[in-house]
């Protein structure tokens, strides 16, 4: 599988958050607007004075320089560096399935295929096997335990219910949930944030939608998917 890497990353120091889609953050003591490339909450981990990282943009026209992809989150058992960037599961993803054992070399994959009133991330065909599979980037930790969503999504149980009417027309269905950071002991829903979530998702395994869990190898400059993680619903 090949290692996901972005092309020139800086180290800041993050001031603050003025909206969910920049923040403010010291450069070589020089304070920047950056973008932020996830417009969850991640109050957990933008916290003032942590390290983040920022992927430099090579678009002279763009209002803004840098984009926030990383930070490192202090925790009782390590400091983790946590990948934030909500738009490349998608793409460790597309690469992991290449090389992965749930199918054949031959299997065709298609990005961002609709299905009724839902647009999934990945559609399969192998032999006779046709499978869809959504993706969702996992930023949330806590001692050691990996949740999702960090916020409310009605369009996330959305997606998971149109999975399970694709398995009533012959599809296999799957959610891979790429946890963009390691030391995870287990993935669980977020009860506590959107119980609806959890449920639905408990829903979906006893009708036959795989869930699974892999948590990622994050450097200031990389992230690649590596192990399985336990998922506890």
């Amino acid at each position: 599988m090949i290692v996901i890497k972005y092309k020139e990353v800086k180290k800041g120091t993050f001031i603050e958050r003025p909206n969910r889609f920049i923040a403010k953050v010291s450069v070589d003591g020089t304070e920047e607007t950056v973008h932020v490339k996830n417009t969850g909450r991640c109050k957990e981990l933008l916290i003032k004075g942590a390290t983040v990282y920022l992927s430099v943009s090579d678009n002279p026209s763009r209002k803004t320089k840098y984009d926030l992809i990383g930070v490192e989150k202090i925790t009782d058992r390590d400091i983790l560096k946590v990948n934030m960037d909500s738009q490349i599961p998608n793409d460790v993803v597309n690469e992991w399935l290449k090389g992965c054992d749930l199918f054949s070399p031959k299997a065709i994959i298609k990005r961002e295929v609709f299905y009724n009133k839902s647009r999934f991330d990945f559609y399969i065909e192998d032999d006779n096997r046709r499978i869809f599979l959504e993706v969702k980037g996992v930023t949330l930790e806590n001692n050691g335990v990996a949740s999702f969503p960090d916020a409310p999504t009605e369009r996330g149980i959305k997606h998971i219910n149109e999975l399970i009417e694709c398995l009533n027309e012959g599809y296999e269905a799957y959610i891979f949930f790429v946890i963009q950071m390691k030391n995870i002991d287990y993935f669980t829903p977020n009860y506590e944030t959107h119980p609806e979530f959890g449920e639905a998702l408990k829903k979906a395994q006893s009708k036959g939608v795989k869930i699974l869990a892999y948590d990622c190898i994050v450097t200031e400059d990389s992230i690649i998917i590596d192990k399985e993680i336990k998922v506890v619903l």
